[in-house]
């Protein structure tokens, strides 16, 4: 890996942890709703993906509602279950479901993976029932379901990224923005149900998490690809939960239980396994 691409994947991947931190960080201290941090979130990637996609929208940028509607499915969970479980366990979860989601559906359309991606597969859901079963230091039930949800709504996200030809920025952007509207209804309902609330301090988190996070995060993501094999660019990704939960002790004051540690291990050893499994 060449020192540019070095620089790019750790940028990206700091990123991307960002955005769990950003998350918990705006909803643990009660400065914005979830559903407006969502919405913002969601407005301010459509603006810094649809600049950085200036003059090259012609190229192929494709209007997908359905990938609109995956990426929403994605962001307002994401959202929510931050509103009761740490930035660690959170990232750690969202990647398990993204991976199995994604590896599920390679089997479902007809792979047939080697022994290697059922081991690991297995091992790494063993860590997330570890993680997840009811207990003193367990993360809170519904916001791990509901962070589930989340991941697997990223899951077909990237899923239908692959299969889109074009600019992927600008392909992006189009999502960003034509999930809006949902955003915007989601806003509606949470105003008439339980009232809505943005801080200034919330409103700025939410903004960083979309503009920089995500919007400036994936444009660079894009980059580093250039220079990473599929597989190593899977694999790198095993960082985004250490990096995040390591933020969130330093930053949030989270805390790295035994239950924790060892779930991580066995969620990131079982999917390293199963991503090299596939490789070969």
């Amino acid at each position: 890996m060449d020192a540019r691409t070095l620089v790019l994947t750790a940028a990206t991947l700091v990123c991307f942890a960002a955005n769990s931190l950003l998350c918990r960080l705006a909803l643990a201290e009660r400065r914005i709703d979830a559903a407006s941090f969502t919405a913002i979130r969601l407005a301010s990637g459509a603006v810094v993906l649809g600049l950085l996609a200036l003059g090259r929208v012609r190229r192929g940028a494709r209007w997908s509602w359905a990938s609109a509607a995956a990426l929403f499915l994605y962001a307002a969970p994401f959202s929510f279950a931050y509103l009761s479980i740490g930035a660690g366990p959170g990232a750690l979860i969202l990647f398990a479901a993204v991976q199995a989601t994604m590896i599920g559906w390679g089997i479902v359309r007809g792979e047939r993976p080697r022994p290697a991606v059922w081991i690991g597969l297995a091992i790494a859901l063993g860590g997330l029932v570890g993680l997840t079963v009811p207990g003193r230091a367990a993360p809170d039930p519904l916001g791990a379901a509901v962070m589930v949800v989340a991941g697997i709504g990223w899951g077909v996200y990237s899923l239908r990224g692959r299969a889109m030809s074009g600019d992927p920025i600008a392909a992006n952007g189009a999502a960003f923005l034509l999930s809006l509207p949902l955003a915007a209804a989601l806003v509606g309902v949470a105003g008439a149900s339980t009232g809505l609330a943005a801080s200034p301090r919330g409103v700025l988190l939410a903004t960083l998490s979309g503009a920089i996070a995500s919007g400036l995060g994936y444009s660079l993501w894009y980059a580093a690809l250039r220079g990473l094999t599929a597989t190593r660019a899977a694999v790198v990704q095993l960082l985004v939960p250490v990096i995040a939960a390591a933020g969130g002790v330093a930053l949030l004051g989270e805390h790295v239980t035994p239950r924790m540690g060892i779930a991580a291990a066995a969620i990131l050893g079982g999917v390293a396994l199963a991503v090299r499994g596939r490789a070969r």
